[in-house]
């Protein structure tokens, strides 16, 4: 398959750092347009040397005021940092709300700090997957740390999480909170706990809480610490830094070869599979193998049994996603390209 110039000059800028190139590959892959398997084949090479940290809890837990402290600290040391933070869906436009960008403005003016808001759009593996690719381009452009956000504890926030070398789980005094990440399962993904707002009545009984319920895992190594924060005034969170240095440690240390190798495995399953749905949609929508169509369409078949069919002929199967593959991108496809 040819190149796309289009692409190209887009990596060729991103190689260079050029922060609009940057913002426009994020926003084909959010968009699932044509040629985004082509760069992501050549910036994953790239990647990799990024630690990433999840930060995820109910909302109203002050994520984002904490994430903003973190950036700072890490600033501090003279990191290059990126937050992607995962925004409910507005029920208008589907674009994201933008709320943990607007708390996040005192780095908006530092090259070496880039924020990116992503919507959920009600997704599920759509956006894990999108997650997963936008970390892998941060970590390509040369950010230090990756600071994922999600909005809450659904599970389509936890399949995010699962990109975090180190899951923070943030949880304040009020309503019980501590309970609630129990019931979440948010116990099973973290690696540190805070409780954050740590100055209001109660943050002593969650803390207790969930120390408790670290105790209680039978499991051996690292047992997640339970940190007290007051993200709004700065207090807390160099412990919260320190902790979760130990936890990279930790995982650097004691985390063997088959962990990574079974992590590309899943990518390249998810990577194929959402390739071969796409290329399968477009052909038969485009009239590929119009004899099986009719025959769903008329009733003769039922879609299970017309499915069997297809994957029962392999070699028919396989000509209805070369052909999809061979036609040109949308992108090549408009008025005016070269």
């Amino acid at each position: 398959m040819s190149a796309n110039p289009r692409i190209e000059e887009l990596l060729t800028r991103f190689m260079k750092r050029d922060r609009i190139a940057l913002a426009r590959l994020i926003t084909m892959v959010e968009n699932r347009a044509d040629g985004v398997g082509l760069f992501m084949e050549r910036i994953y090479p790239m990647a990799g040397n990024a630690r990433v940290i999840g930060i995820t809890g109910a909302p109203g837990a002050g994520k984002s005021t904490l994430v903003n402290r973190l950036i700072a600290h890490l600033r501090r040391r003279g990191q290059r940092v990126a937050v992607l933070a995962i925004d409910p869906s507005s029920p208008f436009s589907g674009g994201a709300v933008l709320g943990d960008r607007v708390r996040m403005t005192d780095h908006y003016r530092d090259d070496a700090v880039y924020i990116r808001s992503i919507s959920s759009r009600g997704s599920h593996g759509g956006l894990s997957r999108a997650a997963r690719e936008i970390v892998h381009i941060l970590d390509a452009f040369g950010h230090d740390t990756v600071i994922i956000e999600t909005v809450g504890v659904g599970q389509t926030e936890l399949g995010v999480m699962d990109l975090a070398g180190t899951t923070v789980v943030v949880t304040v005094p009020e309503g019980g909170d501590g309970v609630q990440a129990m019931k979440a399962g948010l116990n099973e993904i973290a690696d540190v706990f805070v409780v954050n707002k740590a100055d209001r009545a109660g943050a002593d009984r969650i803390k207790a809480e969930l120390e408790l319920e670290v105790h209680l895992r039978s499991s051996a190594g690292w047992h997640p610490p339970v940190i007290m924060t007051e993200a709004t005034a700065d207090r807390g969170v160099d412990s919260l830094l320190e902790t979760i240095d130990r936890h990279s440690e930790y995982i650097a240390q004691s985390r063997d070869s088959t962990h990574n190798a079974e992590r590309r495995v899943h990518e390249f399953v998810d990577i194929v599979t959402a390739e071969i749905e796409r290329r399968a949609t477009r052909a038969l929508g485009d009239g590929a193998a119009p004899d099986l169509i009719d025959r769903i369409r008329t009733g003769e078949l039922n879609p299970y049994r017309a499915a069997r069919e297809l994957m029962e002929h392999p070699g028919k199967l396989a000509n209805v996603l070369a052909d999809e593959a061979d036609k040109p991108s949308i992108d090549d496809r408009r008025p005016g390209r070269s």
